[in-house]
């Protein structure tokens, strides 16, 4: 009799047992669980902050793109100005023969305007009118404004010249003007006194 009551309590020891450890090992599982869980909804809240690393990175890049787009309109006014290299036989020997500076066998198209603007004193030591050959209409004024620039200028027309004009003693002061209407077509040779020998020369062809 009482090694059957031994037995007894060795089996529900042992059930006991086995029921605590599917027990233990139910609660582990759920904490397991709860762990993936938790490490999915961090690597959720992770790919949620990379996207919006990649919205602002894009974001970012639509504002360059913007920027690009200012600095395109830029260019397009500063290329308002056609080069032709349809220049007339008697300017292109001038220029060419004299080496003038900033002269690339082209000739600005001006036509359409009333006043042109030359600069007197451009290029990297201010020994060049810029442009050097424009094209006009007649009755087109042309100003020279000198830039301060290669010391003392004026503005003398050739003897070939179809029109006489002379800006007087060279000066050196930034922003002094001399201007010239041309009344009617033909070809305009003309110089700076101290500097043609550097090339500094230039030419106007006015059409009607």
């Amino acid at each position: 009799m009482a090694r059957r009551v031994s037995r007894r309590r060795y089996l529900v020891g042992t059930g006991a047992a086995l029921t605590t450890g599917l027990l233990a090992g139910c609660s582990g599982g759920s904490d397991g669980e709860s762990e993936e869980s938790s490490s999915e909804e961090s690597s959720s809240e992770e790919s949620s902050e990379g996207g919006s690393s990649e919205e602002s990175s894009e974001g970012g890049s639509s504002e360059e793109s913007s920027d690009g787009g200012s600095s395109e309109e830029s260019s397009s006014d500063s290329g308002s100005v056609e080069m032709l290299d349809d220049v007339p036989t008697d300017i292109d020997d001038y220029l060419s023969e004299g080496e003038a500076r900033l002269y690339e066998g082209t000739i600005a198209d001006y036509t359409g305007q009333d006043e042109v603007v030359v600069d007197v004193g451009a290029g990297d030591i201010g020994f060049a009118f810029a442009p050097p050959a424009i094209r006009v209409d007649a009755g087109t004024t042309v100003v020279w404004e000198w830039t301060g620039e290669g010391g003392a200028h004026n503005v003398v027309s050739e003897d070939a010249s179809a029109t006489q004009f002379n800006s007087g003693d060279p000066i050196d002061e930034q922003g002094y003007t001399f201007e010239q209407t041309f009344e009617s077509a033909g070809i305009q040779l003309y110089y700076c006194t101290p500097h043609k020998a550097n090339g500094k020369i230039g030419g106007i062809e006015v059409v009607e």
